[in-house]
């Protein structure tokens, strides 16, 4: 497994024989999936398996439609591309979060940062 993987909600990432669950993940007939979408990393066998938070509920993201699913699932989408991915997010405080990479929102009132995966907007799509 390479360290770092994309993964969206229910994606099963290992058996809790051989890893420890962390934040962002829930446990199942002893398998540990993912309950949010981001980044697995994977430290050594046995260590813990972290998700980072790309998203968060309320957010805006900008997104490709790559499948309309099946019975079992909605849509699937993806933001693995430069241009796709969170446009609006707010923080804790409420406030308005601005881009500060890629991978960074920060909240304007506290300074607080949060780890989102951000879109590069094009320029003809904001409004003036």
């Amino acid at each position: 497994m390479s360290p770092m993987k994309l993964c969206v909600p229910g994606d099963k990432l290992c058996s809790t024989e051989d890893c420890i669950p962390g934040t962002g993940v829930y446990l199942r007939h002893g398998y540990i999936y993912s309950s949010l979408a981001g980044y697995v990393l994977r430290k050594n066998e046995g260590e813990e398996v972290e998700t980072y938070k790309s998203f968060r509920p309320g957010d805006i993201v900008l997104a490709k439609v790559i499948s309309l699913g099946d019975v079992q699932s909605n849509y699937l989408l993806t933001t693995a591309e430069n241009e796709l991915g969170v446009v609006v997010a707010h923080s804790e405080a409420g406030a308005q979060m601005v881009p500060i990479s890629w991978c960074e929102m920060q909240c304007p009132q506290t300074h607080a940062k949060e780890f989102r995966k951000v879109a590069r907007v094009q320029p003809e799509y904001l409004q003036a």
